[in-house]
């Protein structure tokens, strides 16, 4: 502000200095009521003409009647009546300031500061007439009169000399004047010299001076006003503060000499020291008293003058905070000149006991004790203020001063007092510090112990509160001490990074923050913001004084730690700062071009994940982020550029003659940028993020890449919201634009396995995956490869990898064609061939994680069609993968079938027998599977003795089948005859052996051609090889003599059967059945009929081993002569249909095998319908359902022979096993009920009778549920012997899914099977099942598996 003001002339008449007031406001008129008005007050007074100091008249009041005339008078005249008037209603409000009503005092002084805006001089003159003529007023009336003084100087624009001089010694008389009005009288007065300084200071500085100097201690009332001149900031201009600062150190010199005079030091000391009225606010004559005492001491020439002053003064109270300040302030003046003095008094009294006493063992116990409890706060702000007064002359003591205030920092009491002092105290060094141009030079060697301390401050800062400046000065400090020498390690830099970023970030929402809003000093989004500001400042010094990648990315590493927080406001916080950061480094390019930008893809990946994020607020600092990232990338890809094309002698010149920008000169200059760049730096800001993203990648190089990638991965398991969706997409985006590029794609397809177990929703689940399937399009070895590493076990998540890897057909086959070379990877560890342990060398795991992964796929809908398409080879490999995993001699697990049973994983050797069942059934081989489920030859495959026979047998099973495959198969036999694993070769000779009995074989391998291939065989290195072309070239094949002579020796075979020896008739029916299989295609002819008389005959044989071999001789029969069997045979198979399904609950497990598999291949060679279902209801079903499917597809199927089978069951109710006899009934029992009339025209009397004596003895059975059944099939048959009852409609027949010729007949009082409703629910679930089987045999054996299993008669248990 201007304070220079023109001095106007003395020569206006007071008419023109009335006619000015009353022009400003022309509503003033002559009445009385017309002044009183209540103007509204203006803050900017109005001009007006100053004049001349009127002769003090008498007070005139006007009357109505004289204002009257007065408008008869000259014009002159008017005016001056109007003056007149206008100062009677000054002069009369003036003297109603004495009154003691509050309302009416405001009112007048409202007036009053309004009648001085529009004439200040008519206002002016009034006071000061009514000071000199009035006397007698109360000091209370003179103290208001003073406040309106002091506003109506300070509203004029200028004041006239004669006036500062006259209300100048008005003020001085009654600064000094004691009333029992005490300071606030005085400090009136005073504030009325102040308001004249706004004028013109220079004549109250003089006045002040003398007034100071007279050799008496100042009066309190002089040291106020110069403390408020010397105080407040907008009283003067930035020239009139210089002057007025040198005034003050002149009058300090002056004052030296009062130090030497005893009352004069005694009355400072106490004006010192006496508490304030309130502790909190210092008044302004103390304050300034601190400085002129300062001021005095640095100008005392004797040191030890100053060190008696400063160590007295240092002796006073620490208790109040203000005093605390005061003292340290003047002795930092002190310092200025008496450096060494101070220096010396300052370890004096901080080794004093007072203060070593408080800062080991303090605890007050008096008042007086607390004089010294804050003294070292008081010492930390005295070495603060010795930096800033000492300015150029600090640095060599800086160590020093820093080591103190370490000192009493850590050993002080902690507390916020402290603190807050420590803080201002290395405030004021830093500042002085940063001042001194020198300071770069200097090498300050308690830095790091300055940072210790600055740590714990932080780190001591309570986490849910914000109530004070602490953390904002704190992180202001770090921000300087980054400039300094010497820079900090990595370590201690990595250590200050994260609890700074823990102080601020980790604070709670600013709605919990607003809960301690009084303690706040401001509100808390302002402190916040201040707070946020000083941190986002610390780390763009950092970055200055380190402008390197590694710096960036060390600052980077520690957000990311926020950026992925899962409390929404920290990561708000933390990207907002990164974006900060990322626009300062792009708005000042201080990286050098050569710098590798290598953590340019894990920011990248970090904020566009952050782009998705639930709050608005993180969403746009992240796209920022992202926008300020994309031009500083192109700016540094330009840079990087031209510094390459630059020659060598270029690149030396421009350095010497400018500097580059990234290292050095004007970093706040904009760098030079291409018009393109520029252009899409306007645009990138537009765009969303997925577009950003995308414009970012085309720029990124392949590590760049490949660090975004691996962000996107590491981001999947994110358990913030929306995190790990925002993590897949982004990974889904990137395979999609750039999958082609990716190298690390083994550890890459690993990391996504460990991902996928916890990504929260399915959609992101599906998008990983789906790059799964984007990247195997380029890169389907390696992440084969990589994913055998976890197929040992198999989980879910692996499967689901798997499935997404063969998701398109091309790369389905590409998949199976490498599983299959990895299967045939088989290194066969040393001592794995006998009892040795295990192996250390595990280089056959993959071929094993090969083998489950095969097996896993088989059911997969992604590898249907290409694994029917590989099925040759598949069947080869298996079979070779069984016989290898068997020489692994690995330990064993649990039995097949019974992994379920058991929490263990499955051993290698089932696996790989699983495998190959399920290439069985998957494909729709289920005869071929079907021949050996039956049979149970599964367990053939389990040692490696009798693996062969089960190979040889499921060749067979191929051939009896007449197997589409076979031709396929032969084709690759050929090349694995070739192999140079022996197991390979052993396998195909194997199955080639069985081969030479299909006809399908001479289409791929004709008779001369086999020769050949067994010939060559003879010469293989294995011997086991050998005698399998020995065996193979004694094929039937090659010697069709040999069919006359082997048919030739059955008849004696025949005979032999009844010879008594049971190991003899065993033998000698397992050579008829071996005699079968080598006539091959010739058959047995006629004599078929009577292999199955004499074998029939032996199925209710006593002896078990009998009975078994009798029936798998006859369904080896069956099966070689289905196709070409004679009618007499058929017969024979429909009659040995009933004592097969009953011999199902033969006591012996062996007998009910060769049962399942003869009534099987009956079902086959009768070509009924359902034999799928009838296959999986004999191998996995055992509940009632079953045997009620089994009867009803035998009584549909057999209609003509309806009579012989019920015979057949009846004759079994002689039976001597309670099993046999029981199914019997059962049987019968179910005939009964839905063929009612047919079963009594076949019944006579002694069948009648033995039923009713059957189901007699069942009713006095053990068993709760064959006793109820008993009973009302007992009461059944006797009702049904008196009448029978009409027959069942067709329909029926159709529903009970009963063959047309078999009526369905239901007696009049049919009684109820035993618990029926069960029954009814289960065969509909059974029914759902079989629909399931037949629609989809790739599920058959899983799905019949799950059938739940019943149990007989509704809870009893299976006979």
């Amino acid at each position: 502000m201007d304070r220079k003001h023109a001095e106007k002339p003395h020569s206006h008449t007071t008419a023109e200095r009335a006619s000015s007031g009353l022009s400003q406001n022309p509503r003033i008129s002559f009445h009385i009521s017309e002044p009183t008005r209540d103007l509204s007050y203006r803050k900017a007074p109005q001009s007006s003409a100053s004049g001349d100091r009127p002769v003090h008249s008498a007070t005139i009041l006007l009357s109505n009647s004289q204002s009257s005339q007065a408008a008869l008078v000259p014009q002159e005249h008017k005016m001056f009546l109007e003056e007149a008037y206008n100062a009677a209603i000054c002069f009369k409000m003036l003297r109603e300031l004495n009154s003691s009503d509050t309302l009416r005092l405001k009112h007048i002084v409202s007036k009053i500061k309004d009648m001085a805006h529009r004439a200040p001089n008519l206002v002016l003159e009034t006071i000061y007439d009514y000071f000199i003529d009035n006397l007698e007023i109360s000091n209370r009336h003179r103290l208001r009169l003073l406040h309106v003084l002091e506003t109506v100087i300070g509203a004029m624009d200028s004041l006239e000399e004669t006036w500062k001089e006259a209300f100048m010694k008005l003020a001085l008389e009654n600064m000094t004047k004691s009333t029992e009005l005490e300071e606030a009288y005085q400090d009136a007065a005073g504030n009325v010299l102040v308001a004249i300084c706004r004028h013109s200071w220079q004549p109250v500085a003089q006045q002040l001076e003398t007034e100071v100097l007279t050799g008496v201690f100042p009066h309190r009332s002089l040291l106020y006003v110069m403390g408020v001149l010397t105080s407040n900031q907008q009283l003067l201009s930035q020239g009139e503060k210089a002057c007025w600062e040198e005034k003050l150190t002149q009058i300090a010199v002056k004052s030296v000499q009062f130090l030497n005079t005893d009352v004069w030091s005694k009355e400072l000391l106490w004006a010192l020291t006496t508490p304030d009225r309130t502790q909190q606010e210092q008044p302004p004559e103390k304050a300034f008293l601190f400085v002129y005492y300062g001021l005095i001491l640095q100008a005392e020439d004797n040191g030890n003058t100053v060190r008696t002053h400063l160590r007295t003064l240092l002796e006073t109270s620490h208790q109040w905070p203000k005093q605390r300040e005061g003292m340290a302030l003047t002795t930092g003046l002190a310092a200025a000149r008496h450096l060494d003095h101070v220096w010396a008094v300052l370890e004096q009294f901080g080794r004093s006991t007072p203060i070593k006493w408080s800062l080991h063992t303090f605890s007050p116990k008096t008042s007086d004790d607390l004089r010294w409890k804050w003294a070292s706060s008081t010492i930390l702000l005295a070495y603060g203020q010795m930096a800033v007064k000492a300015k150029a002359h600090i640095l060599p003591w800086v160590d020093n001063i820093l080591s103190r205030m370490i000192f009493y920092f850590r050993y002080s009491s902690w507390d916020e007092t402290l603190k807050q002092s420590f803080l201002a105290a290395i405030l004021m060094l830093v500042g002085a510090i940063s001042r001194n141009e020198g300071a770069h030079s200097y090498e300050f060697s308690q830095l790091p112990e300055l940072l210790e301390c600055l740590m714990v401050l932080m780190e001591k800062e309570p986490q849910d509160t914000l109530c004070t400046l602490t953390r904002q000065r704190t992180l202001c400090i770090i921000s300087s001490l980054c400039k300094l020498r010497p820079p900090l390690d990595l370590e201690k830099k990595s250590q200050l990074l994260t609890i700074c970023l823990r102080s601020v970030l980790a604070l709670p929402l600013l709605d919990v923050l607003e809960k301690h809003t009084c303690l706040f000093l401001e509100p808390p989004n302002t402190l916040y913001n201040k707070t946020s500001e000083a941190l986002d400042h610390m780390l763009q010094s950092l970055l200055t004084q380190d402008p390197t990648t590694d710096e960036l990315r060390l600052l980077l590493s520690h957000l990311y730690v926020w950026l992925v927080s899962e409390k929404a406001h920290e990561r708000q916080r933390a990207v907002r700062s990164c974006a900060a950061l990322l626009r300062f480094l792009n708005d000042n390019l201080y990286l050098h071009p050569n710098n590798d930008l290598r953590w340019m893809g894990q920011l990248m990946g970090m904020l566009g994940i952050l782009c998705q994020d639930p709050d608005v607020a993180t969403q746009r600092s992240s796209l920022e982020g992202l926008g300020h990232l994309y031009c500083l990338l192109l700016r540094q890809r330009a840079e990087a550029s031209k510094v390459k094309t630059l020659a060598p002698e270029q690149l030396s010149q421009a350095s010497e003659d400018e500097a580059p920008r990234w290292s050095s000169g004007d970093q706040k200059a904009t760098p030079p940028a291409s018009q393109e760049v520029v252009f899409q730096k306007d645009q990138i800001f537009q765009l969303g993020s997925s577009q950003v993203i995308k414009e970012i990648m085309k720029h990124l190089t392949l590590e760049e890449l490949t660090d975004l990638v691996w962000t996107t991965v590491n981001s999947l398991g994110s358990t913030g919201p929306c995190h790990g969706q925002a993590a897949a997409d982004l990974l889904l985006t990137i395979i999609q634009e750039h999958g082609a590029k990716l190298e690390t794609v083994v550890d890459l397809g690993r990391a996504i396995h460990l991902q996928l177990c916890s990504l929260p929703s399915p959609r992101a689940k599906e998008n990983a995956l789906r790059a799964i399937t984007v990247l195997a399009r380029h890169h389907t070895p390696q992440l084969v490869a990589a994913f055998l590493d976890f197929s040992i076990p198999l989980d879910s998540h692996a499967s689901q990898l798997w499935r997404a890897l063969g998701a398109e057909q091309p790369v389905s086959r590409l998949v199976l064609a490498m599983l299959l070379a990895w299967l045939q990877e088989r290194p066969l560890p040393i001592g794995a061939s006998d009892s040795s342990p295990q192996p250390k060398e595990k280089t056959y795991l993959r071929s094993l994680a090969a083998m489950n992964t095969l097996h896993e796929l088989q059911f997969a809908r992604e590898f249907k069609e290409a694994v029917q398409e590989a099925y040759p080879q598949l069947l080869l490999a298996l079979l070779t993968q069984i016989l290898y995993v068997l020489e692994l001699n690995l330990p064993a697990g649990p039995r097949v079938g019974q992994e379920a049973q058991g929490a263990a994983a499955p051993s290698p050797q089932s696996t790989s027998l699983e495998a190959l069942k399920s290439l069985l059934s998957t494909t729709g081989h289920w005869q071929d599977f079907a021949h050996l489920e039956l049979r149970g030859s599964w367990d053939l495959f389990t040692t490696i003795h009798t693996y062969p026979q089960g190979v040889g047998l499921l060749a067979r099973a191929m051939v009896h089948n007449r197997c589409r495959q076979i031709e396929a198969v032969t084709r690759q036999l050929l090349p694995a005859l070739q192999s140079q694993e022996v197991r390979a070769r052993k396998v195909a000779m194997l199955i080639l052996n069985e081969f030479l009995y299909s006809p399908d074989l001479l289409g791929v391998l004709p008779e001369q051609a086999a020769l050949t291939v067994l010939a060559r065989s003879l010469r293989d290195r294995s011997p086991e090889v050998r005698v399998l072309g020995l065996q193979g070239l004694g094929n039937i094949l090659f010697h069709p003599e040999k069919g006359s002579l082997l048919c030739r020796q059955l008849p004696p075979f025949l005979d032999g059967f009844f010879r008594s020896s049971e190991p003899v008739v065993v033998r000698l029916m397992g050579t008829v059945s071996d005699t079968l299989h080598r006539l091959g295609v010739h058959g047995v002819g006629a004599q078929s009929l009577s292999i199955a008389i004499n074998s029939r005959s032996f199925f209710e044989d006593e002896r078990d081993g009998i009975r078994v071999a009798a029936m798998a001789l006859f369904g080896d029969l069956v099966a070689a002569m289905a196709g070409r069997e004679p009618r007499s045979l058929k017969t024979q198979v429909q009659q040995s249909m009933v004592p097969l399904l009953l011999h199902l609950k033969d006591r012996c497990p062996a007998v009910v095998t060769q049962a399942k598999f003869a009534y099987y291949r009956c079902a086959e060679l009768l070509r009924w319908r359902l034999r799928h279902t009838l296959f999986c209801s004999l191998a996995w079903e055992r509940g009632l359902s079953a045997r009620h499917f089994l009867w009803a597809c035998l009584m549909s199927s057999s209609q003509e022979e309806f009579s012989i089978h019920f015979a057949q069951a009846l004759s079994c109710l002689h039976s001597c096993h309670h099993h046999i006899k029981t199914w019997a009934a059962l049987f019968i029992g179910y005939t009964l009920c839905y063929h009612t009339r047919a079963a009594s025209q076949t019944l006579n009397d002694s069948d009648t009778k033995l039923l009713l004596r059957t189901f007699e003895d069942l009713r006095k059975g053990p068993e709760p549920g064959m006793r109820e059944f008993a009973t009302r099939q007992l009461s059944f048959l006797q009702e049904g012997t008196r009448s029978l009852p009409p027959p069942w409609p067709p329909s029926s027949c159709v529903q009970s899914g009963l063959a047309p010729g078999v009526a369905a007949e239901p007696a009049r009082a049919k009684p109820d099977l035993p618990s029926s409703l069960p029954l009814l629910e289960e065969l509909g679930s059974l029914s759902c099942v079989i629909c399931k089987m037949q629609s989809d045999p790739l599920e058959a054996p899983r799905r019949a598996g799950q059938v739940q299993r019943t149990s007989f008669l509704a809870g009893s248990p299976t006979p």
